[in-house]
């Protein structure tokens, strides 16, 4: 029964987070009470999520490492510094949204990439990797990365925050990552897949607490959230297309690309919204929410478009040998 209610939440993936922030905007005056909850929740999905994980993964690194380079030079440096310049051009007058916007692309990788890259057939091994690097190494790459494209114009609790990061993701990632080494994989299979559904329910609910914290900012709907809505999805949207054009760049092949493309695209957005609540003013938060809308969404697109471009990369070389 759980692994069929676990199914249909991955194919309700696109709508879960949308309708989460709907509800948390309408309910906000009943949710407000529980924002408490939210690292808690929050290092249950990180324990859940890492269960299928172990560090066998990490030996791709030291075989292959140039991909995982790629991943983290796109995760940390190219978007962030892209999503920068975007927010200086649109809203120069608004260090909060600028904030945000690079909060947005600075955070870790989307541990739901794992999910993308697994239908859409890329490489397992360097998602697992990449998610699993960029999981570990975030206490210290989230504030560094604010601290050079956001300087001292924002107030940053770097000690808080490594220590918010470390609690809702490290700890029980490692927690869960040594108990799949441990009990050789069974552990997922006789807990992970039970826990699967309770930890998308509790990405809704994480979704809804958010939503009910800058309710005040999305209930009224004007020019300038709508133009924090567009630049949102015109970040998110060509941080596919870098991730895409870099890995064909460089002569990656098929699977490789596809990881990067999901990995680079994708973030662990719930995590950013967690941040921009506890560590942020609310305005802060606004354009890491409004991205919740957009990424399972574009995800899906995105999928759609790499199989096409590969399915027509295939017939071309089938009709060309013929």
């Amino acid at each position: 029964m759980l692994q069929k209610i676990n199914k249909q939440l991955e194919k309700a993936m696109p709508l879960l987070t949308p309708v989460s922030v709907v509800l948390g905007v309408l309910l906000s005056a009943y949710l407000q009470d529980l924002v408490f909850l939210i690292p808690w929740i929050f290092a249950f999905m990180s324990f859940a999520g890492s269960l299928g994980s172990n560090f066998k993964s990490l030996k791709v690194v030291l075989n292959h490492p140039f991909p995982v380079f790629l991943a983290m030079l796109i995760l940390h440096v190219l978007m962030p510094l892209w999503a920068s310049g975007i927010g200086h051009i649109a809203f120069s007058d608004d260090i909060y949204t600028i904030t945000g916007l690079i909060l947005g692309m600075a955070i870790p990788t989307g541990i739901t990439s794992f999910i993308w890259v697994s239908i859409y057939k890329g490489n397992i091994s360097l998602v697992l990797a990449v998610i699993l690097i960029d999981t570990l190494l975030s206490p210290v790459l989230v504030p560094l990365s604010l601290s050079l494209f956001v300087g001292q114009r924002v107030e940053l609790d770097f000690i808080s925050m490594m220590k918010g990061l470390l609690g809702m993701i490290v700890i029980p990632s490692i927690i869960g990552m040594v108990l799949n080494q441990a009990t050789k994989g069974k552990i997922n299979v006789q807990l992970g897949s039970r826990l699967a559904p309770f930890s998308k329910i509790s990405l809704g609910i994480v979704v809804m607490l958010n939503g009910s914290v800058v309710a005040p900012y999305l209930k009224n709907i004007n020019l300038k959230l709508v133009g924090i809505s567009v630049a949102v999805l015109f970040i998110a949207m060509t941080g596919y297309l870098f991730s895409f054009l870099l890995g064909r760049w460089m002569k990656r092949d098929r699977d490789t690309v596809i990881t990067l493309t999901f990995t680079g695209g994708m973030r662990n957005i719930s995590s950013g919204v967690v941040i921009a609540v506890s560590f942020f003013p609310p305005a802060v938060a606004v354009p890491v929410v409004v991205g919740m809308l957009f990424q399972q969404v574009l995800a899906s697109t995105i999928g759609h478009f790499l199989d096409r471009f590969y399915l027509k990369k295939e017939d071309k070389r089938e009709s060309i040998a013929l």
